[in-house]
């Protein structure tokens, strides 16, 4: 609660400033908004008076507003605080990391390489090795074993960027929706009156005191008092969790609370609360708390609790509200997500826990895959370390019959470690964690895009699920049409006029009746105003129905203004405002002889079943018969509706003074006997691109349906003219009583197969009501006739289509024309309200699932490749042809950045040349399974090829069977090099999914495809370049490096490339007298070596003891006097092994030296020699020491004797 008293504290500090300010505290205002009913007017009346003493003392008018002042708006902010909710901080990198490291594949591998650290810095005590077995040869090496670390730390520096990458996308998508939300906020605005001017204000700009105009649709911003309302109801079901709708009256209810949705009717409020002192915004204040508590501990939890107790004790007036609010399911969570980030977050929250219930089609289909291969790369890495440890221990301790020495103890953990850390990246390699980070990167990159295409996703899985729809349930108004209506035909004084008639040619009291009609009965917030450029069209602000008429009246030469003037709003005795049963609006006004005029305006058939009288052309009232309404059905609304025209009817009546007060609640006494002024046609045109956008759909295997609150003439026309009824096809048109009737048993239930019958044929549904078309959509939804399910789109823009954006798969709502509770439902907001931004969508939607697919058909290759790759290498040479730091960096490169490469891929007007998928249909096409297998077949064979004849083909050494801290052989690099290569290539075959042949189309229209490849190209090279040319890192076996050799020594070795070449030259005489000094020169090694004991207890042990100790020494002294001479070791041409300038040149040469690991002055060590290598393709006939191979002293590239060798 440290929040509450906080905010307690500095408001009443703020107050003591401001004390003569304002008549009202903000403590005041609270505790006022807290009360319903009675108790509030009770209140009211009590401390202020009446509603406009309390805007009195908020120094605001009832009429005018604010002034809006700068200063004083500042003001308000300042003592009565903002209209915003502060958004729950966003967790922070740090804490993204460490969501990412728990992934249990990840803390596996840390584990592993946090014990193959600590192993490889373990030196085993200077005791005999010989007993421990072949495999551990080369372990106890002290340059070898110096690099040990590397592959430890190597796999810790992988999952470091793995988790980095994860963390770094959270954190990008946390803020696009971050972003997004913003967005939303800045989109929602609101109507309120300052300075006399009605004027639209983002919703956070609000303050106390602002005189707000509310009417249906909306979502009320802040709390408020009403000031004047017509026929309002008020969903306060957000709040209280009642359903009922709220009647709000001046006499009875005024209270008007944040969060809750405007149902019926207009009006005004004056401002009261705003921001986290609203209703909203304590509840949040305490759910906020509530989620904090949760983290403490459990005495701090009871203390919360506590101090909670009193706080709603303080409260007491909406205590009850807020706990239904809690109990009630995320009731509370709707509260004001438009016009705050907070709401968003919780909106979102709500979405969430939804989708667990059920995930998305994607979503479900990938974890299932997931599921999949994670549970056969288990197996597999298991089977692989099984295999690996079984060879190690029948080898050492039954092939070459070994006990198991407590010496050899950490050298066998070590293998034993290595074995782990192989299974483990089998497993690394198999599971693909890219799949969730693919979707995530595409979806996040496809509704940046769709942004520009005008669709704003409210939940990144609807952009996925629009791909798969297969039926588009659309309104007509606004969406097919441009919305921008205009009156073309009217009916008025017996005479149909084809266009707008001339005043002069109407009777004048007509006009006056007509004029007054239009101008009162319309929504004071509709108005046409000037153009925003010049020659443009006027702008049409509020109801475009209402709009049209108003343009009626100005192009009859009379300004609607004047009236409006005289007759402001408050003076309008009673409203009945439009709402989808009545299907019109009826405005009453009290006349100066106490009798009272109500003026009606709506639907033509429904108003003039209401009319018992028709103005003449005289301007005389006649009696209206049925037999002369159907009369007049026949001949003016059909015709019009033929063409597409929306009808209306104006009509009033007059009641009487004599007569007394009519009952204004029995709606049915007062909406007849109407006296029907005109009938007009408005022609909403059909927008240009809608037809083409239609095509398309039905091409892509969409069905769009129309459902219009429409006239059916009117609707099939349009329908016409838009594609959606083509002609010879097999389609129905009906009016939602038709439907109703037909979907419905004896009992007045909705029965499934009589939905089944109509829906498939069914194209247009007119004079439908909302909940018609939830039924319809529910009905197509739950239907089995199809073998695929039917993934429905819904565009809404009414307050009562809530309930079938929700029920839809996707909902669309319009961002311009719709109402705060559609967009409150809808998942996509239309922010140009245009159908083809519905195409555009289903187009992202079915990219986002090719996306997905080219990456799981590229990702499935690596896996299966890498798998067996690892698997069949490691049964066969005990170690996996791949190390694990190899396959952590395939894994990051084909993982992370192929994902963002192949999710990145724009899409093509192609994608809607062919079906949707259905939710049934597997993830992995036939095709795809072909393109995976082939890849998977071909690029075995080449690594096979190389792994177990490469050495022959490129005339290298081996690297089967090497120790446990060998060096990286060539030719391991080779197959390491080759499987990354062509990777890298199927990334680009990866990119057609549908059996295209040409995979390079379009492929420079994606830079970030292109950067990628090309990027990890440079780095795969980078990082394979031979360690010599990195000198920091002292690599395995490397012995000397260059830096270490004396300048002097240096310059001498690079002249000896000169003498070598003159050698030839030479004459044979001079050859033999450099033999004979050879000759001294070793001489002179062999008292040396007999004095230097150390190299022959060397050799002595790299030996296997065959024959008797003696035998052996003698052989190895022989050895070391021919090994002086063979300065070049490695060496294929015998003659260049006994170099004689070198040893003129250089009579310095020890034997010592000829071994470069002795150069620097070592302690004697045992250092036996690695195990033969049976493959060695060397020429060992020229070797001087015929049981060691060549690996034994490995002329490694860094190794001066290496850089001789060469420049030999």
């Amino acid at each position: 609660m440290a929040n509450n008293s906080y905010s307690g504290v500095k408001n009443s500090l703020v107050e003591a400033n401001h004390e003569g300010e304002f008549g009202c505290s903000l403590k005041e205002l609270r505790a006022l908004m807290e009360l319903r009913g009675a108790e509030a007017l009770e209140k009211i009346g009590e401390t202020y008076g009446d509603v406009p003493a309390i805007c009195n003392r908020l120094k605001t008018s009832p009429i005018d507003g604010l002034s809006g002042q700068p200063a004083d708006i500042e003001k308000r902010k300042t003592v009565y605080g903002q209209n915003f909710i502060p958004p729950k901080k966003p967790k922070t990198f740090l804490q993204l990391v460490w969501e990412a490291l728990q992934d249990v594949t990840l803390i596996i591998l840390e584990v592993a390489a946090v014990v193959s650290l600590g192993l490889s810095f373990y030196k085993p005590p200077d005791a005999e090795r010989d007993h421990c077995g072949k495999a551990a040869g080369g372990v106890e090496d002290e340059t070898e074993s110096e690099a040990g670390w590397i592959e430890g730390a190597a796999i810790l520096l992988s999952v470091v960027c793995v988790v980095l990458v994860t963390a770094f996308n959270d954190w990008s998508k946390e803020k696009q929706f971050r972003g997004l939300q913003s967005r939303i906020e800045q989109e929602q605005k609101f109507t309120v009156v300052r300075g006399g001017q009605v004027i639209q204000i983002p919703v956070a700009e609000i303050v106390v005191g602002d005189v707000a105009q509310i009417k249906y649709g909306d979502l009320l911003p802040a709390d408020g008092v009403l000031i004047q309302g017509n026929d309002l109801k008020i969903d306060e079901s957000s709040l209280t969790g009642e359903s009922d709708h709220v009647k709000k009256t001046l006499e009875k209810d005024p209270m008007l609370l944040s969060g809750t949705h405007v149902m019926e009717g207009s009006g005004k409020m004056v401002v009261t609360a705003v921001g986290v002192n609203s209703q909203t915004g304590i509840i949040f204040t305490l759910l906020g708390e509530a989620e904090d508590d949760d983290d403490d501990e459990e005495e701090k939890k009871k203390e919360e609790k506590k101090k909670s107790k009193k706080v709603y004790k303080k409260q007491d007036g909406s205590v009850e509200n807020r706990k239904k609010a809690k109990a009630q399911d995320g009731a509370a969570m709707e509260m004001q997500p438009l016009n705050s980030d907070e709401g968003a977050d919780a909106e979102e929250k709500k979405k969430a826990n939804l989708s667990k219930k059920e995930k998305s089609v994607l979503q479900g289909k990938l974890t299932k895959l997931a599921v999949q291969i994670g549970k056969a790369g288990l197996v597999m890495s298991a089977i692989t370390v099984l295999i690996l440890v079984v060879l190690f221990v029948v080898d050492t301790f039954w092939i070459q019959n070994l006990p198991w020495v407590k010496d050899c103890t950490p050298i066998y953990i070590q293998f034993f470690v290595k074995f782990f850390i192989i299974g483990v990246t089998v497993l690394v390699v198999a599971v693909p964690e890219g799949l969730p980070l693919a979707v995530t990167i595409s979806l996040a990159y496809s509704v940046k895009k769709m942004m520009k295409d005008n669709n704003l996703v409210r939940h990144l899985d609807a952009c996925e699920t629009m791909g798969n729809a297969t039926a588009i349930c659309s309104d007509k108004t606004g969406t097919l049409t441009m919305n921008r209506m205009t009156v073309v035909q009217a009916f008025i004084a017996e005479k149909l006029y084809r266009k707008v008639p001339e005043p002069e040619s109407i009777p004048s009291s007509t006009l006056d009746l007509l004029i007054l009609g239009i101008a009162v009965n319309c929504a004071y917030t509709t108005k046409i105003m000037s153009p925003e450029k010049e020659g443009g069209l006027p702008r049409q602000v509020g109801n475009k129905t209402e709009c049209a008429l108003l343009g009626f009246a100005n192009d009859l030469k009379r300004d609607y203004q004047i009236i409006r003037n005289e007759i402001p709003e408050e003076k309008l005795y009673k409203v009945y405002t439009f709402n989808s049963a009545r299907k019109s609006m009826s405005t009453v006004l009290k006349m100066a002889d106490g009798s009272y005029r109500m003026f009606s305006k709506g639907a033509s058939e429904i108003l003039l079943k209401k009319c018992h009288k028709i103005l003449t052309a005289n301007g005389e009232q006649k009696v209206f018969r049925p037999r002369d309404r159907d009369d007049m059905v026949k001949k003016v609304i059909e015709p019009m509706a033929s063409e597409g025209l929306r009808t209306i009817c104006l009509a009033y009546r007059d009641f009487k003074a004599s007569d007394g007060e009519p009952d204004w609640d029995s709606e049915n006494d007062i909406l007849t006997a109407l006296t029907c002024l005109c009938v007009v046609g408005i022609e909403d045109p059909v927008r240009p691109e809608v037809p083409d956008a239609i095509r398309k759909c039905q091409r892509a295997g969409i069905t769009v349906r129309m459902v219009t609150g429409d006239n059916i003439n009117t609707a099939r026309a349009i329908a016409t003219k838009c594609g959606i009824l083509l002609p010879g096809d097999d389609f129905l048109c009906m009016e939602g009583k038709e439907f109703n009737r037909r979907i419905r048993n004896e009992k007045g239930e909705i029965e499934q197969e009589r939905i089944d019958k109509i829906w498939p044929k069914l194209r247009v549904l007119a004079r439908s009501s909302p909940t018609d078309k939830h039924t319809l959509v529910k009905g197509i939804i739950d239907s089995t006739v199809t073998e695929r399910r039917q993934v429905v789109a819904v565009t809404g823009d009414g307050t009562n289509d809530g309930p079938a954006l929700k029920k839809a798969d996707v909902g669309f709502a319009m961002g311009i024309a719709g109402t705060d509770v559609a967009k409150e439902a809808s998942d996509i907001i239309l922010t140009d309200d245009n159908f083809s931004s519905i195409v555009k969508a289903v187009m992202w939607g079915r990219n986002v699932y090719d996306s997905i697919s080219k990456f799981l058909q590229f990702q499935l290759t690596v896996n299966i490749v890498a798998v067996i790759v690892a698997f069949t290498g490691a049964c066969i040479t005990q170690d996996s042809p791949l190390k694990a730091v190899q396959m952590l960096w395939v894994n990051l490169i084909m993982d992370t950045f192929a994902s963002l490469a192949l999710a990145t891929e724009p899409p093509t007007e192609s994608l809607l040349l062919r079906k949707p998928y259905g939710r049934n249909k597997p993830l992995i096409s036939r095709t795809m399974m072909k393109n995976i297998l082939g890849q998977g077949v071909f690029q075995l064979v080449i690594i096979f090829t190389l792994l177990f004849a490469g050495e022959k083909i490129f005339d290298i050494d081996s690297g089967r069977n090497a120790p446990l801290h060998a060096p990286a052989s060539e030719h391991y690099t080779i197959v390491f090099n080759t499987f990354v290569l062509m990777q890298l290539f199927n990334e680009i075959n990866a990119r057609k999914i549908h059996g295209e042949r040409n995979v390079f189309e379009g492929i420079f229209n994606n830079l970030i495809f292109c950067s990628i490849v090309f990027g990890t190209f440079i780095v795969q090279v980078i990082s394979t370049i031979p360690t010599s040319r990195l000198k920091f890192l002292k690599t395995a076996g490397h012995g000397t490096q260059k830096e270490e050799i004396p300048d002097e020594e240096l310059e001498e070795l690079d002249d000896m490339e000169e003498i070598d070449h003159a050698e030839r030259e030479l004459r044979r005489g001079q050859i033999l007298w450099f033999r004979g000094l050879n000759r001294i020169q070793t001489q002179m090694d062999v008292v040396s070596a007999f004095q230097s004991g150390t190299s022959f207890q060397g050799a002595l042990r790299r030996q296997a003891s065959n024959s008797s100790q003696q035998q052996q020494h003698d052989i190895r002294v022989v050895n070391a006097f021919r090994s002086s001479i063979s300065l070049y070791e490695g060496l294929e041409k015998p003659e260049s092994r006994s170099s004689i300038h070198n040893f003129m040149t250089h009579p310095e040469f020890r034997i010592e030296d000829s071994d470069p690991r002795n150069t620097t002055p070592t302690p004697p060590s045992p250092s036996p020699s690695p195990t033969p290598s049976p493959n060695n393709n060397a020429v060992e006939s020229n070797h001087l020491l015929p049981e060691a191979p060549k690996s034994a002293t490995p002329s490694a590239p860094s190794s001066p004797m290496h850089s001789l060798e060469t420049s030999l």
